[in-house]
């Protein structure tokens, strides 16, 4: 069995929505984990929001107007009446009980049954097409099976059994429509999965059933080997190792978050990346080894902060990098490179939630500098201890950037590189020239 997931913009439209019944279409078992329709999510957030801040009236149209455009998708899918009437009651059902939060106290935890419902609509619109086809499918809930424990990480033994408990069903058919992103917490309320939400759900199905292979359909065809937003002329990477794609996910490719990648890694379970538009195209297959190439792809990472501790105190010290490690520790905030001298620690981070909170344990250690607005640049392939001149061709390529920092040796396929954002675009050029062979020139 595969299990193939669907994003938001792959399912955006009422013609998206068939494109997509008719790649599943295909005779073969399979889990179909979508998301929601694009922008549903982002707009169900903004309607939380005016709850919590006690906008109602804000709130009601902007769940009337977007009661409204599932309606246009519904006179645009549907070809019959009884699917369009079927259809309909759905929906009005949903928002009904989306206006229900209106009026009373809104608190986080029913922020989380709001979102949710952007995924429930989206899986029974299309299971509903699916039966308007005449296509054999199931519906079956991610609220039924998908669980995260007390900490907020995946409960794994919960959800295999759990799962296979749902396909054990005597009705189940071989296409299985659910949703991503939705779960249940330790306490059985409905919650959501966060990092990599639908991309995630897709990799604990498939490691839980021992899948196949994971696919994760977007509207790109694959990894590329530099963001195709600023460099022209990229193309897609057609194979990479798990380790070398959860490098790419965590520093700035956006096509899959680094999450996803653990559990497939974990079971060994290939993931394969495809687009919608052309899916005929190969995409980008990832698995436990891939071809040995120097450098592979270029990726960045913005919205990077960079804090300085600099101390006498540190000279010849043992236990003063733990101490810095711990601040961090205490407020939940990970770190993404360092590098350390006789006197002083730099390192980075891209969440500032308790920056200042931060600092002020810090300023006991030494004079602390921040720099802010900078960028990461991740250049990743397999980086072989015993291969020399790769670090000179990464310099050599960036004589006209300024770096503010450089992290190489932590990982075999990761070379990390700290700039100022408004440099970041010159870099990913100049890289691609000099590195990835990519004759372009800045898109801007």
């Amino acid at each position: 069995m595969k299990v193939l997931k669907f994003g938001g913009t792959s399912v955006g439209s009422a013609e998206r929505i068939r494109a997509v019944a008719h790649l599943i279409d295909d005779g073969q078992p399979k889990i179909v984990v979508l998301s929601a329709m694009s922008g549903t999510t982002n707009t169900l957030i903004e309607m939380a929001n005016c709850l919590y801040r006690d906008e109602k009236q804000k709130a009601i149209d902007i769940l009337q107007n977007l009661e409204l455009n599932y309606y246009i998708v519904i006179s645009e899918l549907y070809a019959t009446e009884p699917s369009i009437h079927k259809a309909t009651e759905f929906i009005q059902t949903v928002f009904t009980y989306l206006r229900s939060f209106v009026n009373k106290d809104f608190y986080p935890l029913q922020e989380k049954a709001v979102v949710a419902q952007g995924e429930i609509i989206s899986t029974t619109l299309m299971y509903y097409y699916l039966q308007e086809c005449g296509i054999p499918s199931s519906l079956m809930s991610a609220l039924n099976y998908m669980r995260i424990d007390k900490d907020g990480e995946p409960d794994y033994f919960y959800i295999e059994q759990n799962l296979k408990r749902e396909l054990s069903q005597p009705d189940v058919q071989p296409l299985i429509i659910t949703q991503g992103f939705i779960c249940r917490n330790a306490y059985g309320e409905i919650d959501n999965l966060k990092r990599g939400g639908s991309d995630y759900s897709a990799a604990l199905v498939g490691a839980a059933l021992r899948a196949e292979e994971i696919q994760i359909w977007t509207d790109i065809d694959g990894v590329h080997n530099n963001d195709p937003r600023f460099v022209e002329k990229t193309r897609a990477i057609r194979q990479l190792s798990f380790d070398e794609a959860a490098e790419l996910a965590y520093f700035g490719a956006k096509i899959l978050h680094p999450s996803s990648i653990q559990p497939a890694k974990k079971e060994n379970i290939p993931v394969r990346l495809k687009n919608t538009l052309h899916p005929e195209d190969e995409g980008t297959l990832i698995t436990k080894e891939s071809p040995v190439e120097n450098v592979k792809a270029v990726a960045a990472k913005d919205g990077i902060t960079a804090i300085n501790v600099k101390s006498t105190n540190m000279l010849l010290a043992y236990g003063f990098l733990r101490k810095v490690f711990e601040v961090f520790e205490a407020w939940k905030t990970p770190i993404d490179m360092i590098a350390t001298s006789e006197v002083a620690v730099s390192l980075t981070i891209d969440c500032t939630d308790h920056l200042e909170n931060i600092l002020k344990d810090l300023e006991k250690f030494g004079t602390i500098e921040v720099d802010t607005d900078l960028s990461i640049i991740c250049i990743v392939g397999a980086f072989a201890a015993g291969k020399t001149g790769l670090g000179a061709r990464v310099l050599n390529a960036l004589t006209d950037v300024p770096l503010r920092m450089i992290s190489y040796g932590g990982s075999e396929h990761n070379i990390s590189l700290l700039v100022k954002r408004e440099d970041k675009q010159k870099a990913l050029v100049d890289l691609s020239h000099k590195l990835l062979d990519i004759e372009s020139e800045s898109m801007f």
